[in-house]
C-alpha cells in the first residue's frame, strides 16, 4: 500500500505504462503476486530492451555507445534503464525528428 500511495502522489492511476528493460517478466511477476499494483498501471509498456535489439539490427554502430555496469541492484538498474532510453531516443529518432521538422517548414 506504500508503494500505492507513492504512485498515486505521481501519476494517476492507469495513466503510466510500466517500464524498463525486459518488463514483459516484471509485469508477470506482479501479476501473479501484486495484482494492485500491476492493475494501478497502463496496459501498454514500455520496453528499452525492444530498443536495443532494433538499435542492434538496425545500427549496430549505436550499439557501441551503451554502457551497463551490470550491477542488478534495482535502483541502479531503473538508473541505468533511463538512460539508456534517452540514449537511444538521441541515437535513433534523431533523423526521424528532424524530418518532420523539414516536412513543417
Amino acid at each position: 500500500s506504500q508503494t500505492l500511495a507513492f504512485l498515486d502522489d505521481w501519476v494517476e492511476e492507469g495513466a503510466s505504462p510500466m517500464c524498463g528493460n525486459s518488463i514483459c517478466q516484471d509485469r508477470r511477476f506482479l501479476h501473479r503476486l501484486m495484482p494492485t499494483l500491476e492493475a494501478y498501471f497502463h496496459y501498454r509498456h514500455i520496453d528499452v530492451s525492444t530498443l536495443k535489439e532494433l538499435a542492434r539490427r538496425w545500427m549496430p554502430e549505436v550499439m557501441r555507445g551503451v554502457k551497463k555496469s551490470g550491477a542488478h541492484l534495482a535502483l541502479e538498474d531503473i538508473r541505468e534503464s533511463v538512460a539508456e532510453l534517452v540514449f537511444y531516443r538521441q541515437q535513433l529518432f534523431v533523423s526521424a525528428a528532424q524530418a518532420v521538422v523539414k516536412e513543417a517548414r
